[in-house]
């Protein structure tokens, strides 16, 4: 038997729910058709929805007609539930759209149409209450035609289905100019390509015309190829009356058994539902939606087997609202069962303000802001209220900038490098990673990709969720020992921060697209009120009196307008809005000012950084991190255009060096330059001053850590690092007669007394416990900088500053390695050509020469 899925959809009061106990009496499933008003629909069992008349939960049945087995989805009509409607449409094969003979395309029967085209699903239209209608069929198709973009055809006579056919391809064109059978399958066909739009009238009260449709179902429609493999992909999340987690799914390829393994987790059962009831199965076929328990770790939206996980919703809440709970409540023990609301309707965005100690919840409207108070104290048995909301408002970026994050406390590493670029609006955020696996392992940027997408964003002017960009991992570094997880998380959010400091943000806020109908004596009022909303507009159309402005404008401009074009029209202008997503904030400084939001002072998104030194962390301000990053920047910046150099004719001597340095970093505390003559005042004659001598600091443990053929070694053999250290510094200090003193940290090492001794021609020093490594450097500079050339060779920035406060001359350790490399090489060069000169001379012997 043929198996399909699909949906039901339509504006609010447009007979929809009514239409689905039509089809399901008609098929045999229902012995009794229910009715909204009196509160018994089939699908309609949440006791919300029975009190309400409304649909707010998406529910199924499963009927039969002719050859075709179909489960229907019934989904929610208000604006306000939309999101729900949305999260069923990722698992239909085809969509049934309701119309309302009375009342005709709705605002959101606009908005359903564009996310049915977005979603490519094929529909059929069913007008309904047909029996108060105002229009004949033909005026019906002709408005569907003008609303809504696309080529519906009546279903109702056999001469207007050839005639519809023949106009959606050249093949049925000729086929009908032929005087040719068009069969069923390229029917069929033509409906699945979205090429036309059956439609069929009749009322769902009444059961007109409710065979004719479902018969159009069994013919009409084809079955999806379904792989052998398997693959399915969730759409809802919801709880039983017993607590009992059940994952809502679409099988789409192979069968799913119980007790089966799926993302890491064991089935234990597997329910088929039809309205409230269920019958348990021990397996799904491709084509089925099922219920899954035992699952605890699936979310909406979420593709399991070979199933990629689905796009962000189009649809998103435009209101934030306070949640206000009585007294007595902690908000902390509140905060984990709203999540758990949240995790079935993801676009409810619970929030926790920690700079108000709020809740915050982004809900459609105040219909829905009513069912999850409703919904909240029948779970919990907690009546919270919800205040008066306010616009949700977006941020962006307008240009791309590198952020880094950087998590180093003791025994835990992690540095994150993110390119964040601006995308066009609508786009929402985009993950990717451009880093190579030979400098970061794949499983960690896999975990740095969902760190990302994880969390919702801030941004830095308001504290609104970020959008519209594309944030690409750079690069990364983990440590062999001491990097875990969570040091991933802490460096990514720290980076993202860190790159939004830098950026220049843009605020954004929801905007709608809206139609307005004013009689034509009050246009002028209305162009005018559109204007001072800050809106935008085509146009005005003409018909019949009724002067229609389309355009879009500010969601907290057009709140309340409805009422107010009401009031000066009399009644006979209508305001019709849906949403047009978000645009540039009109009024942006009036908000940020109102909000003053800081975003150095939210410690939960803080942009600052953590590294680590002499055995502990240290926090970094976001605008300093680019001075401790252990990573290059990633971020190509266009440098500005320099003439070539002579180098052949550059030379800098000591007096031009001591000047630069001098306008760097202000005047030194002692002379970098000094003669080696003065003037003797009182004989008017030279005294000669003894020679400078040469000095190189080395901190030892701060080389052995940057060198990579010291790290490598010292990750087995600290000591004999230190030691190969020692070998190297000594044939630096012979070849270039620098006095070398080489500096081991000691701080933590229990009772040590320091050790000063000569290994060869260099020093060496050990300090003593409890004196770090940079105060003896620190000291060592103060007696010997007075009088002779120092040099300091650390990448520690406390002690580079150190060494500038002083007047000496500081070198990183990634530079020192060129040059005793350079060094090195010289050596070798010298003992080459010894060598070939005299073949029989010892090695002692070169060196004694040098």
């Amino acid at each position: 038997m043929k198996k399909i899925v699909a949906g039901i959809l339509a504006h609010v009061d447009a007979g929809k729910t009514t239409l689905a106990e039509a089809v399901l009496y008609r098929t045999g499933k229902l012995r009794k058709i229910g009715r909204v008003d009196h509160g018994d629909t089939a699908l309609d069992t949440h006791i919300l929805e029975r009190e309400r008349g409304i649909t707010i939960f998406a529910s199924r049945a499963v009927f039969t007609t002719g050859k075709t087995e179909v489960t229907l989805l019934d989904t929610p009509g208000h604006v306000d539930f939309s999101s729900e409607t949305e999260r069923t449409l990722s698992v239909l094969d085809y969509a049934i759209l309701v119309i309302s003979g009375l009342d005709g395309v709705q605002p959101h029967t606009r908005t359903l149409w564009k996310l049915l085209k977005a979603y490519n699903i094929p529909v059929f239209v069913f007008v309904t209450k047909m029996d108060f209608a105002r229009k004949t069929e033909e005026e019906i198709i002709g408005n569907l035609n003008s609303e809504l973009d696309g080529d519906f055809v009546s279903f109702s006579s056999k001469e207007s289905i050839d005639e519809g056919l023949a106009l959606c391809s050249e093949q049925l064109m000729e086929k009908y100019l032929n005087g040719e059978e068009i069969d069923d399958s390229e029917i069929a066909e033509a409906v699945r390509g979205r090429q036309i739009f059956p439609c069929f009238f009749g009322s769902g009260l009444k059961l007109d015309g409710i065979d004719e449709f479902t018969d159009a179902l069994d013919r009409y429609t084809l079955e999806p190829d379904y792989p052998d493999v398997f693959g399915a992909r969730v759409f809802k999340i919801s709880h039983d009356p017993q607590g009992v987690r059940l994952t809502h799914m679409k099988i789409t390829g192979g069968t799913l058994k119980v007790r089966d393994t799926v993302a890491g987790e064991k089935i234990s059962g597997i329910r088929i539902y039809s309205g409230a009831k269920f019958v348990t199965a021990d397996c799904a076929e491709a084509g089925e939606i099922c219920a899954i328990t035992g699952l605890s770790k699936t979310h909406n939206g979420q593709g399991l087997g070979f199933e990629a996980s689905g796009n962000e919703p189009i649809l998103e809440p435009v209101m934030n609202y306070r949640v206000v709970l009585p007294k007595g409540c902690d908000a902390q023990t509140m905060l984990p069962k709203l999540r758990e609301l949240e995790e079935e309707d993801p676009q409810l965005h619970i929030t926790w303000n920690s700079q108000l100690q709020e809740i915050h919840v982004g809900l459609m409207g105040e219909i829905q802001a009513e069912i999850l108070k409703s919904i909240v104290d029948e779970r919990f048995g907690v009546k919270v209220d919800i205040d008066s909301g306010r616009v949700m408002y977006k941020e962006t970026i307008t240009d791309t900038v590198e952020g880094v994050g950087h998590y180093e406390p003791l025994r835990h590493y992690a540095e994150v490098h993110l390119i964040m670029e601006p995308l066009p609006r609508g786009s929402g955020l985009k993950f990717a990673s451009d880093c190579s696996e030979d400098n970061l392992d794949k499983n960690w940027q896999r975990l740095i990709l969902m760190h990302l997408s994880e969390k919702q964003h801030l941004g830095v002017l308001t504290g609104s969720p970020i959008t519209d960009m594309k944030i690409t991992l750079a690069a990364g570094r983990a440590h062999i020992k001491h990097t875990e997880g969570g040091d991933f998380r802490q460096a990514t959010y720290r980076a993202v921060r860190q790159g939004l400091m830098q950026a220049k943000s843009k605020l954004l806020e929801p905007w709608y697209s809206f139609r307005l109908e004013v009689p034509s004596e009050q246009i002028g009022r209305a162009i005018n009120d559109i204007r001072m909303k800050s809106g935008e507009f085509d146009a005005p159309e003409e018909m019949g009196g009724i002067s229609v402005l389309r355009g879009k404008a500010p969601v907290t401009s057009l709140n309340g307008y409805a009422s107010e074009v009401a009031s000066y029209t009399s009644g006979r202008g209508r305001l019709y809005c849906e949403n047009a997503g978000y645009a540039e904030c009109h009024d942006a400084e009036k908000i940020i000012d109102e909000l003053k939001y800081n975003p150095e002072a939210d410690l939960e998104n803080t942009p600052d950084s953590v590294f680590c030194a002499h055995g502990g962390g240290f926090g970094v301000k976001w605008n300093k991190v680019s001075e401790y990053m252990h990573l290059e920047s990633c971020l190509k910046k266009e440098k500005p255009y320099t003439p070539p150099v002579n180098r052949r004719n550059l030379h800098i001597d000591d007096k031009e060096l001591e000047a630069i340095m001098e306008r760097e970093f202000g005047k030194p505390k002692y002379e970098l330059y000094r003669p080696t003559v003065k003037k003797n005042e009182n004989e008017n004659t030279d005294i000669e001053l003894t020679e400078r001598k040469s000095y190189v600091l080395v901190d030892g443990y701060n080389v052995i850590f940057a060198w990579e053929e010291l790290k490598s070694l010292a990750e087995t053999d600290l000591g004999a690092a230190r030691e190969r250290l020692m070998e190297i510094m000594c044939n630096y200090s012979a070849y270039t007669k620098n006095n070398v003193v080489l500096v081991f940290d000691a701080y933590k090492v229990p009772g040590n007394m320091g050790e000063r001794f000569d290994f060869h021609n260099i020093h060496v020093v050990y300090t003593k416990e409890r004196e770090l490594g940079d105060v003896y450097i620190e000291k060592l500079i103060s007696e010997i900088g007075k009088n002779d050339r120092v040099r300091v060779v650390t990448s520690d920035n406390l002690i580079q500053l150190s060494a500038v406060r002083f007047g000496v001359l500081r070198t990183s350790a990634a530079e020192f390695e060129r040059e005793v490399d350079s060094v090195n090489a010289k050596i070798g060069r010298l003992l080459e050509d010894f060598r070939e000169k005299n073949p029989k001379t010892k090695l002692d012997e070169v060196m004694k020469n040098k």
